[in-house]
C-alpha cells in the first residue's frame, strides 16, 4: 500500500475524474436541508468551460472539476475541516504534556497490577465501556483522546500498536453501526420515516450485544497470536501513585466527563472541544509541576505526532467537496435508489444496506448521509412493504459498516494515524471482521423484515 497521503491524493484524482463521467443532477431541498423525494432533475453540464479554469456550479449549469482541483481542493478541504484539524492537534498537545508528567506511565502500571496483566480481562472491559459510549451517546471523535492511552497500555503488555488501535476502533465502530440510542443518526433518520425518535431500541440492543461479542473475540484472537503476549511479566509494580499523579489522572477523568457533557448537553462542536483540550493541558502541566518550558515543549511535541492525522482529515474532506461542487452526489443516490425499487421486501432491505455502504464512501458524515438518503429510501421502503424501523436499521448498518474501512472517513484515518497504524495494515487486519459484520447485518435486517420490526 502507498503512504496514506499518496493514497488520498490518488482518491482525489479519482474524484475529479468521476465528475467528468457521472451526469450532474440535484434534488430540491426543504428549508431544513432535507431532500424532497421525487424532485430529482438533471442539471446540464458544461464540459468545456472548466477544463483549465475552475468554475462554480449553479442551479442552471454544472461544471466538472477542473484538473486544477487536484491541488486546489486540498487547501479548501483543510479550511472546511479546520475546526476538527485543530482539535486533533490540540489532543496531541495535551497528551504530550501528560507524558511529560509521568502520570500516564504510573497509572498504567497500577492498572496492570490490579488486573495482573490479564489481557482476557482487560480487552472485554475496555471494549464494553468504549462501545457503550458510542452506541448510547454517539461518542466517536472523543475517543481520539483514548488511543494514546491504550497504545501505552499495549506497549507495557508487549502488544503492538495495531492491537491497541483495533481495540478502540472496533469497539467505537460497532457502537456506531448498532446505535442503540445514538442521537446523531436517530434524531435525523427516524422522524424522516415517521417513527418516534429512539424507538426500536430493544432490537438494536440485541444487535449491539451480538456485534460486540464478535468484535471482542476478534481482537482477543489477534492478541493471543502475538508472540510477545506470552512473555508478559506476571508481576507488575504495585507502588502507590504519587499524590500529583493521582491529581493529574483526576484532571484527565474530569476532562473526559466535560467533553461528554459539552458534546451531549451543550451541543459543543470541535472548536469548543479543542478549547477543552488546551485547558486540560494547562491544568495537567500546573498540577504536575513540570514547569512552563517543559509543558510547552511537551505540547508542541505532542502536536507533531498528530500532524499526519490532521492532514488526512483535510484530504478526506477535499474528496467530498469535489463531488459536491460538481453536483454529482444526488445523481449517484438517485441511480442507486432505482435499483431497489419494486423488489421483494427482503431484497429491498438488504439492497438499502449496500446503498448506504456505497453512499457512505462519498458522504462520510452520518447526519449528511441521513439528510440525503432517508427522504428517498423511506418512500421506496414504504412502497415495498417495509416499516420505517427497517429502513432506519438498514441506514444505521450501512453507514457504520463502510466507516470501518473507507479511506474517505477522516475520523478513521485520524484513528489510524494517532495509533501509528498504516492503512494497509489495518485493511489486512480488519477485512475478515468486516465480512462477518456484513453477513450479520444482512441477516439481522432480514430478520427485522420477517418479524415486522
Amino acid at each position: 500500500m502507498p503512504h496514506a497521503v499518496v493514497m488520498m491524493l490518488c482518491i482525489i484524482v479519482a474524484a475529479v475524474v468521476l465528475t467528468w463521467i457521472i451526469p450532474s443532477g440535484r434534488y430540491e431541498r426543504s428549508p431544513d436541508g432535507l431532500v424532497v423525494p421525487g424532485t430529482y432533475h438533471a442539471v446540464p453540464k458544461d464540459y468545456g468551460a472548466s477544463l483549465w479554469h475552475p468554475r462554480r456550479s449553479t442551479a442552471a449549469v454544472a461544471y466538472p472539476a477542473s484538473p486544477v482541483a487536484v491541488v486546489a481542493s486540498i487547501p479548501a478541504g483543510m479550511v472546511s475541516a479546520a475546526a476538527l484539524i485543530f482539535m486533533i492537534l490540540f489532543i496531541g498537545g495535551m497528551f504530550g504534556v501528560l507524558q511529560e508528567t509521568g502520570a500516564l506511565a504510573a497509572g498504567i502500571e497500577r492498572l496492570l497490577a490490579a488486573t495482573r496483566g490479564n489481557v482476557v480481562a482487560l480487552v472485554p472491559l475496555l471494549m464494553i465501556a468504549l462501545s457503550a459510549g458510542s452506541t448510547f451517546l454517539g461518542l466517536i471523535s472523543e475517543y481520539l483522546i483514548v488511543i494514546p492511552l491504550v497504545v501505552a497500555l499495549a506497549h507495557r503488555l508487549r502488544l503492538d500498536a495495531l492491537f491497541a488501535t483495533a481495540l478502540v476502533t472496533v469497539a467505537a465502530k460497532i457502537g456506531y453501526m448498532t446505535s442503540v440510542t445514538n442521537p446523531l443518526p436517530l434524531v435525523i433518520a427516524q422522524p424522516i420515516v415517521g417513527v418516534p425518535v429512539f424507538s426500536g431500541a430493544a432490537f438494536r440492543l440485541v444487535t449491539w450485544l451480538a456485534y460486540l461479542a464478535l468484535g471482542t473475540w476478534f481482537v482477543l484472537r489477534y492478541a493471543r497470536r502475538q508472540a510477545g503476549a506470552e512473555a508478559v511479566p506476571a508481576v507488575f509494580s504495585s507502588a502507590a501513585l504519587a499524590g500529583r499523579h493521582v491529581a493529574i489522572l483526576l484532571v484527565l477523568l474530569a476532562t473526559i466527563a466535560l467533553l461528554v457533557y459539552g458534546a451531549q448537553a451543550r451541543g459543543w462542536g470541535h472548536l469548543e472541544l479543542g478549547a477543552v483540550y488546551i485547558l486540560a493541558a494547562m491544568l495537567i502541566g500546573a498540577v504536575g509541576r513540570i514547569g512552563s518550558r517543559a509543558a510547552a515543549h511537551g505540547f508542541l511535541e505532542g502536536m507533531k505526532t498528530m500532524v499526519l492525522a490532521a492532514v488526512l482529515v483535510g484530504l478526506a474532506r477535499a474528496v467530498e467537496l469535489i463531488l459536491r461542487d460538481a453536483v454529482v452526489l444526488d445523481s449517484i443516490v438517485a441511480f442507486l435508489a432505482q435499483g431497489v425499487a419494486g423488489r421483494p421486501r427482503i431484497v429491498v432491505a438488504q439492497g438499502m444496506v449496500f446503498i448506504q455502504m456505497l453512499i457512505d464512501v462519498l458522504i462520510p458524515s452520518t447526519s449528511g448521509q441521513a439528510a440525503v438518503t432517508m427522504p428517498i429510501l423511506g418512500p421506496i421502503g414504504q412502497l415495498g412493504g417495509l416499516t420505517g424501523q427497517v429502513t432506519v436499521q438498514a441506514f444505521i448498518f450501512g453507514n457504520g459498516l463502510t466507516n470501518v474501512v473507507t479511506p474517505t472517513s477522516g475520523m478513521l484515518l485520524a484513528y489510524l494515524a494517532t495509533g501509528g497504524v498504516s492503512y494497509g495494515a489495518w485493511i489486512r487486519f480488519v477485512w475478515p471482521l468486516l465480512v462477518g459484520l456484513v453477513a450479520c447485518s444482512l441477516a439481522f435486517v432480514s430478520l427485522a423484515v420477517v418479524i415486522g420490526h
